[in-house]
């Protein structure tokens, strides 16, 4: 499991990685919004453990950011904002969870590992967009109502931008979920397996995916 830290505090954010990383944890910690940003952009997270007081901004701010590009992983804050007010402001504004620091390092995991299960129990069977169509448990797509036949990293591909609808996706994000070793891929393989995905949902008619230069790929 991969889990960002976004913590400004040294001391602090250096605890966080120890006792996180204990557990098996994978973890990246960054000290301020636009650090996040680019860690959001360039991998791929289970969950996201989020401080307020960063020094470039403020994250609740980073957070609206997030839910409004279509970043739905759980997000824990960490804040020393306490009030009612504070944590019913950050749940609205699309955290999945709130700690009031200061906290305990059992209770912050009691409550990372609550979101990992609750984020495994709602993961969607079926994903829809456009006219398209994929059962996740069945390993079929539709497309306007017919099948596709795909092979099994194809399917797995389209997932990926089926569960990011709108996100522009970068290249070493996607083929980080996609092949497991590095060693796997060249630099044109991506590129090869989207034309596969172009020529198949595409078909002539109205264009899929948007290739952003420099940067990666979005299913608009």
């Amino acid at each position: 499991m991969k889990i960002l830290v976004v913590e400004d505090q040294l001391r602090l954010a250096e605890f966080l990685r120890q006792a996180l990383s204990e557990r098996s944890y994978t973890v990246t910690v960054v000290g301020d919004c636009a650090a996040a940003n680019d860690a959001i952009c360039e991998s791929s997270y289970d969950a996201v453990v989020l401080d307020l007081n960063l020094p470039d901004g403020d994250g609740l701010d980073l957070l609206t950011e997030w839910r409004k590009s279509g970043f739905i992983e759980p997000v824990l804050i960490l804040s020393a904002r306490d009030t009612v007010d504070d944590r019913i402001r950050g749940l609205d504004l699309g955290a999945d969870d709130y700690l009031p620091k200061p906290f305990s390092v059992q209770e912050l995991l009691a409550h990372i590992r609550a979101l990992l299960r609750r984020q495994a129990s709602v993961k969607q069977s079926a994903l829809e967009h456009n006219g398209l169509k994929m059962d996740l448990l069945g390993h079929v797509v539709l497309l306007d109502g017919q099948q596709v036949d795909m092979t099994s990293r194809e399917f797995a591909l389209l997932e990926i931008f089926m569960q990011n609808v709108g996100r522009v996706l970068t290249r070493t994000l996607i083929t980080e979920k996609i092949w497991s070793s590095n060693y796997e891929i060249d630099t044109n393989l991506l590129d090869v397996y989207m034309s596969r995905l172009r020529a198949k949902l595409e078909r002539g008619g109205p264009q899929r995916f948007k290739t952003v230069r420099g940067i990666g790929y979005q299913l608009i």
